[in-house]
């Protein structure tokens, strides 16, 4: 006769079945969710059966594609493999993506308000950056921003102001250049060009140059590299919400670090501004040259921007401006160390425009059109944002094509894959400048076969400032000297950090061209 007890009594065998078959559930369960094309994050989506898109490891997605040097190259890859060049969805952690590879497409998204916004990441939250125009939410604080820019920061008038400083540094550089050659007998490119850019950025944003070995440019250049390196950064926590509070990598310590000697270092700079207009009763000391702390305290009560807006607008500043000119001049000098006979061209077109007993200067450039299409050309073929650096975000549900897309995904473009396609430019892999004194290109943002500042609303603003002064300096550079190899090979190599840079950097000879 059985008692009460012996009727719960459950063979443990049975319980050890009953566990395997749960975890056994379980498994197939994540395993349908990992199968999902697009990965883990597209798996309670209603689009997630439509976009074709790679599933990646089990709740990792995509991670490992992310966290090299090559994101750009292995998407397109993803991208072909699959047919999906017009869209492709993946998942990242818990992020869902969906990124473009076709001008279409890209203009479709680039353009659309649904995407207006950008997803804001943990760096650039901590940095201040979603106070700034680049990461600032869609919507009036924004909208402000951007028409300062427009038609305060970056207007015509207003790079024209600056074409005299432009022109100075180029100068400078070119000294530097000079004195290298005697003493080193080669040049390391990237860094004469970092400080000539980041010195130029400083003129235009706080209305001084800087002493990079002295204490105040020792700080500035620390201020700046750290910036980029925590901009740069993959950071788990973006992807994976549960180890935020852990800050297994850093990130949050170094940005709270960094804003702290940021918010010193910009806000002397603006208290000083305010000191001298208290000096000159109200008015610039020099009405000739306003710099961009000019402009935003002429603008204060306007637009009720607080001191920690301003540092944020102003650092964001200097982060858009600084290296992206640096990076794309030595793509193209170890372009015409490599291609002699495109070097040779462009310059005799100097001598021709310019003659041999002038420097060149910006009234110039528009009469140098081999020397634009030279720019074009390394745009195309070493876009600095290959993947238009920052994402967009869908503000609500919408579509793209016919494809149903959730509020709350990021949407990429891989201008380095539209740059690189042959359906879309003959023989990609070659170095042809001439392909676009055949055919203008726009590279202003409408025409998505080459936008390499973006385009819609989140387009670059400084775009025509920094082609400016990429023209100028290049021409400047050019007219001086003959770029030749040094004992140092050169190395196309790629490495994306926040910018698409040369793995190795150039080390070259400049040779005087004594006319």
């Amino acid at each position: 006769m059985y008692s009460e007890y012996s009727l719960l009594f459950i063979p443990s065998t049975t319980v050890l079945n009953l566990e395997l078959l749960f975890f056994f559930l379980l498994f197939l369960a994540v395993f349908a969710f990992w199968l999902t094309p697009g990965g883990l994050a597209w798996s309670f989506s209603k689009s997630r059966v439509s976009i074709p898109g790679p599933s990646g490891l089990p709740v990792l997605g995509l991670v490992l594609t992310f966290t090299g040097s090559l994101t750009h190259r292995l998407l397109a890859k993803l991208s072909n493999g699959l047919k999906a060049e017009s869209l492709m969805a993946f998942s990242v952690g818990f992020t869902r993506f969906i990124i473009s590879s076709n001008p279409e497409t890209a203009k479709e998204i680039l353009n659309s308000s649904a995407f207006a916004d950008r997803p804001v990441k943990e760096s650039a939250y901590e940095l201040l950056f979603h106070r700034a125009m680049g990461f600032a939410p869609y919507g009036e604080y924004w909208r402000n921003l951007r028409r300062i820019s427009a038609t305060h920061l970056f207007s015509p008038k207003r790079i024209a102001c600056f074409g005299d400083f432009r022109s100075e540094i180029g100068r400078k550089m070119v000294t530097e250049i000079a004195s290298l050659m005697e003493t080193d007998g080669h040049v390391k490119v990237k860094r004469v060009l970092h400080f000539g850019s980041l010195n130029n950025v400083m003129k235009t944003v706080f209305g001084k140059s800087y002493d990079f070995n002295g204490e105040d440019g020792r700080e500035l250049e620390y201020l700046v590299s750290e910036g980029y390196e925590l901009l740069g950064i993959f950071n788990w926590s973006d992807h994976f919400p549960l180890l935020g509070w852990l800050d297994l990598q850093g990130v949050r310590r170094r940005c709270k670090e960094l804003v702290a000697r940021v918010n010193i270092f910009v806000g002397k700079i603006i208290q000083q501004h305010r000191l001298n207009r208290v000096k000159n009763a109200g008015s610039v000391a020099d009405e000739g040259f306003h710099d961009f702390v000019d402009v935003l305290l002429d603008l204060e009560k306007e637009n009720k921007l607080s001191d920690s807006d301003m540092i944020a607008v102003l650092w964001e500043m200097i982060f858009r401006g600084t290296d992206t000119v640096a990076i794309l001049l030595e793509w193209i000098l170890a372009r015409m160390v490599l291609h002699p006979d495109i070097q040779a061209k462009v310059q005799s077109e100097i001598d021709t425009v310019v003659g041999t007993d002038r420097a060149v200067c910006d009234s110039d450039l528009p009469n140098l059109q081999y020397l634009l299409a030279i720019v074009k050309e390394t745009l195309r073929v070493h876009p600095p944002g290959p993947l238009l650096s920052w994402a967009r975000l869908a503000i609500h549900d919408t579509s793209v094509g016919h494809h149903f897309i959730p509020a709350g995904t990021t949407a990429m473009v891989n201008m380095w894959a539209i740059t690189h396609d042959e359906k879309i430019w003959s023989q990609p892999e070659e170095f042809m400048p001439e392909r676009f004194l055949e055919e203008d290109v726009a590279i202003m943002g409408s025409d998505l076969r080459l936008a390499p500042f973006g385009s819609g609303r989140r387009v670059c603003p400084g775009k025509a400032m920094g082609l400016a002064t990429v023209h100028l300096w290049l021409a400047q550079l050019l007219q001086e000297f003959k770029w030749v190899p040094s004992d140092n090979s050169v190395d196309l190599s790629e490495c994306l950090k926040l910018s698409l840079e040369m793995k190795q950097p150039l080390i070259c000879k400049a040779v005087s061209r004594v006319h």
